[in-house]
């Protein structure tokens, strides 16, 4: 292997050994190789004329980088807008691993020979990488060798790391394909890394889905500055993708015409699940509570329980269905079921024989610390939230949202989601 520190400003030859000038970047090609092939060099001339050397007319670029012709009788190179340069665009700079989750920063490009071509196979983004540029490496590993303590490599894979550049709309679509498969807390943690522009417009860039998914893991700095900068069409329908919970604590951070305005865009029921949340303090039941549960009317057999739930549009909506809640025809509270209990039992069964008739709940004007206090004391993943004058079940709190009580939300967010 060879690294673009050993390459880099070497000095350049011809095919008769004749000094021409020296090498003060490479070029490399992205046409759908997983490993991107070395298409060019650029050549300095003694003059500071400045040529594109196709990688055809190299025939070593290591230890020396030497031509296999004279250079008057070359064609120079032609970009294509498809190519990166490894020094000016790739070394030095952040580059999202995509394998691990995080924005890193390239001290070194790993290069090979294979199959008649010279590769990029990957990014030295250790300590090593800085130490070979100063010319120190080889020191250092014989100390290691001498002292008994292995140097650790830390070299990621080419195919498994994503070039991000905000003022690059073609790569940037081809980074966005990569990352946005990725789980949306692990989206938010790598555009945290990243550079404000090419954050925003990174997450400007997805699908709805992913964006919406993205910002609810986001803090809300980035939450207001990505909505602010989309038209207002578009962040409505963002919006609409977002847990109301989620949305309304968005909209409540928002300028207040700013958010009526994004009210009235918004799907009418939408609109009316977040408006009824902005209604009661922020930290409050009411506050932090989701609308989306899932319920099933009662006196229901199992099998009707199912039916009931696989055609249910709200029931649908649901990401995380843990409990059912069994509701009357004034959607007031009766019991509560697990979802695994539904599933498990007899078709035949009635529901009200496996329910907790007496479930605990909690008024929407409850503390956050009371309902954080009783979904511990119960082992609760969700606690529902009912109406004091009518009785009306009106929405669940989830865990995650109970608990930003306890921890601040930067920290909560790093928790993995059971619900």
């Amino acid at each position: 292997m060879i690294y673009i520190s050993n390459i880099i400003d070497n000095k350049v030859w011809d095919i008769y050994g004749k000094k021409i000038g020296k090498c003060p970047d490479l070029l490399i090609s992205q046409n759908g190789h997983k490993f991107p092939i070395i298409c060019a060099i650029k050549l300095e001339l003694h003059d500071n004329t400045v040529l594109l050397i196709p990688i055809e007319k190299i025939s070593s670029l290591f230890p020396s980088i030497t031509l296999n012709t004279i250079l008057d009788e070359i064609e120079p190179y032609r970009e294509t807008g498809r190519d990166l340069w490894l020094g000016h665009q790739i070394l030095d700079h952040q580059i999202v691993d995509v394998e691990g989750k995080r924005v890193v920063r390239v001290n070194d490009v790993q290069i090979a020979f294979v199959n008649n071509h010279f590769m990029v196979t990957g990014v030295d983004v250790g300590n090593l990488g800085l130490l070979r540029r100063l010319g120190w490496d080889n020191l250092v590993t014989g100390m290691s060798k001498l002292l008994k303590i292995p140097v650790q490599k830390k070299v990621i894979s080419w195919d498994n790391v994503v070039y991000v550049e905000e003022k690059d709309p073609l790569r940037l679509n081809i980074s966005q394909e990569k990352i946005s498969k990725l789980p949306p807390a692990d989206i938010a943690s790598i555009m945290n890394g990243l550079d404000r522009n090419t954050s925003r417009t990174f997450l400007e860039s997805m699908d709805d889905e992913t964006l919406a998914d993205t910002l609810e893991e986001s803090p809300t700095k980035t939450q207001i500055e990505v909505l602010s900068n989309l038209d207002s069409e578009r962040a409505a329908d963002i919006l609409e993708e977002m847990d109301p919970d989620e949305a309304a604590d968005l909209l409540a951070d928002l300028p207040e015409e700013t958010s009526s305005e994004l009210l009235e865009l918004m799907n009418e029921d939408n609109a009316e699940h977040v408006r009824s949340l902005l209604d009661f303090p922020p930290d409050s039941a009411g506050g932090i509570m989701t609308t989306e549960f899932g319920w099933i009317n009662t006196g229901l057999t199992i099998g009707e329980a199912i039916s009931f739930l696989r055609s249910s549009k709200e029931a649908q909506e649901v990401e995380d269905m843990y409990y059912i809640y069994v509701l009357d025809d004034h959607k007031q509270l009766n019991g509560v079921v697990y979802l695994r209990d539904l599933v498990m039992a007899s078709p035949e069964v009635q529901v009200d024989a496996l329910m907790n008739a007496d479930p605990v709940s909690v008024s929407p004007n409850a503390q956050q610390d009371e309902v954080a206090y009783l979904m511990a004391k119960y082992n609760l993943v969700s606690i529902p939230v009912v109406d004091e004058e009518n009785g009306k079940m009106i929405g669940i709190v989830t865990l995650d949202d109970a608990i930003d009580y306890v921890l601040p939300t930067a920290y909560k967010k790093r928790l993995p989601r059971f619900f």
